[in-house]
């Protein structure tokens, strides 16, 4: 049965990795009905937006993949347009070294909701420091490691295995044999699959 998650994916058209290793497989809803959900979604073509609705639905993207809300995200266009640069480039930055991001970028989770609870339960440190903010902003040179206390739980036990064919983006170092990861750059943008202009130019009004 599809969950809300699924079908929100559908709804867009696009993979958000919402469902860990599910959106990976065969399983994926978006992979077995690529067309809206409803009764008659597979009968509908996908509208042709307007550019208001463009912007509504990049910005319905960006909610669902970092599990941030509509003000959550505003204040991320603020901070993002206070700094020297541009403002795309920077508000995906902001996104991306968000220690939920990073954890997931890292593999040491398969969605960014499962590493937010990595987070908030405690698991995570920066620096050695425990973090608990999933929110959390990591810059180049910050180093992020499971706690020790942590390593032997379950969730972490087979991930050394899970990660041995694994590599991380290239702004990314990972040591799989310690659990541990560091930034070593700025996030790749032309990685970013969505329309960020059409974000910024929506809070710019």
């Amino acid at each position: 049965m599809q969950g809300a998650k699924e079908k929100r994916e559908r709804s867009l058209g696009i993979h958000l990795g919402l469902k860990a290793t599910r959106c990976q497989s065969p399983k994926c809803a978006l992979v077995r009905k690529p067309y809206r959900p409803g009764v008659h979604g597979k009968s509908r073509r996908r509208k042709t937006l307007s550019d208001f609705g463009r912007q509504i639905q990049e910005k319905q993207k960006f909610k669902l993949t970092y599990g941030i809300d509509e003000r959550a995200l505003r204040n991320v266009f603020k901070q993002a347009s206070q700094k020297k640069g541009s403002t795309s480039v920077r508000f995906i930055e902001l996104l991306e070294y968000r220690v939920d991001s990073i954890l997931y970028r890292l593999g040491f989770a398969g969605s960014r909701s499962m590493a937010r609870q990595l987070v908030t339960h405690g698991h995570i440190m920066i620096n050695g420091k425990k973090v608990r903010s999933p929110g959390f902003l990591l810059k180049v040179g910050d180093i992020v490691t499971v706690r020790p206390e942590s390593a032997g739980k379950a969730v972490f036990s087979a991930l050394k295995e899970a990660l041995a064919n694994y590599e991380p983006p290239v702004w990314l170092h990972l040591d799989k044999g310690k659990l541990e990861g560091k930034v070593i750059g700025p996030p790749e943008f032309e990685s970013i699959p969505f329309e960020i202009n059409l974000v910024v130019e929506s809070f710019s009004k």
